[in-house]
């Protein structure tokens, strides 16, 4: 019997599909590596020099956010600084408060605090 051969076939079906394949990587990797269409030379130096500053918060202003999601604002004066600072190693875990807020917190409650 004379069969005929399915190798070139499959031979050229796979080529086929190789060179689809080629061709959507490299499109998608020119996509992907595009340059930026602006230059850097055109790019203004102040602005990439020029760092925005972060604006200072307080501890009344810490306190105001983060205390004040889960209680109603307390005076300063009602509690002791040391009662403070226990109530604030407290609170620092349950509020999952950075060291920093916590501290500046606590500063703003001792120095208003009572006795």
């Amino acid at each position: 019997m004379n069969r005929p051969s399915l190798f070139p076939r499959r031979l050229q079906a796979g080529l086929s599909l190789a060179t689809i394949t080629a061709t959507l990587l490299t499109a998608s990797l020119i996509c992907v590596t595009a340059a930026d269409p602006k230059p850097e030379s055109a790019a203004k130096p102040e602005r990439t020099s020029k760092k925005t500053e972060k604006k200072k918060v307080t501890g009344a202003d810490l306190y105001a956010i983060h205390c004040n999601r889960c209680h109603p604002e307390r005076y300063a004066t009602e509690r002791t600084a040391s009662q403070w600072k226990t109530l604030m190693s407290h609170m620092r875990v349950r509020a999952n408060l950075p060291a920093e807020q916590a501290k500046a917190i606590l500063k703003f409650l001792q120095e208003d605090s009572g006795k």
